[in-house]
């Protein structure tokens, strides 16, 4: 038969966050951090009841980018400029918001709370970090990194938002605006 143990292991409405961070990990190289394992497999968890089948390690790859990295997200980093001094750093980043370039800026205590801070104050998305991990995703010297970023919002309700770049700052500042394009949609 010839095929390999990851290649036949499918996650089934009872299969709980264990079998998601699995192949998200085995598969797709990203390490979830515990509360997003717990919140992604709540997705999928819901999919699978709904089509009462089980879900592999390509649909569920499908459903982690639609859900944390779209590609016709309203909010997309097109790029960022950051510069820091005197305890306090700025960020200008230019944006594609529903289709239309967009340049927003603030300042905050580091790159993330000042991209935070020109989202509240440009856009009207207001969003707090709670919680912020990173890794590398691949090695050698076009290395690329994932950042993860778990938000709260004015009510208390908690979300994440993921980030993926080959700069570790544009990773993070990506897993914001991943984060705040779930805020406008939420």
């Amino acid at each position: 038969t010839g095929r390999t143990y990851e290649a036949i292991i499918q996650v089934n409405s009872q299969s709980g966050k264990g079998g998601v961070a699995y192949l998200m990990d085995t598969e797709h190289g990203l390490d979830l951090p515990r509360r997003l394992q717990v919140e992604f497999s709540k997705t999928v968890q819901a999919i699978t009841e709904a089509s009462g089948t089980v879900i592999g390690s390509g649909q569920m790859w499908d459903v982690f980018s639609e859900t944390y990295l779209p590609e016709d997200a309203g909010l997309r980093l097109i790029g960022s400029e950051v510069a820091t001094g005197r305890g306090h750093t700025s960020v200008t980043a230019q944006l594609l918001v529903d289709g239309q370039h967009r340049t927003i800026a603030g300042e905050g205590n580091g790159p993330i709370d000042a991209l935070v801070t020109a989202l509240r104050d440009e856009l009207g998305v207001v969003l707090e970090v709670k919680d912020y991990s990173e890794h590398a995703l691949t090695e050698g010297s076009n290395a690329s990194a994932v950042a993860y970023v778990e938000c709260a919002g004015p009510d208390g309700t908690t979300w994440w938002g993921v980030g993926r770049d080959s700069s570790i700052l544009d990773a993070s500042l990506s897993a914001v605006v991943s984060a705040a394009n779930r805020a406008r949609t939420g």
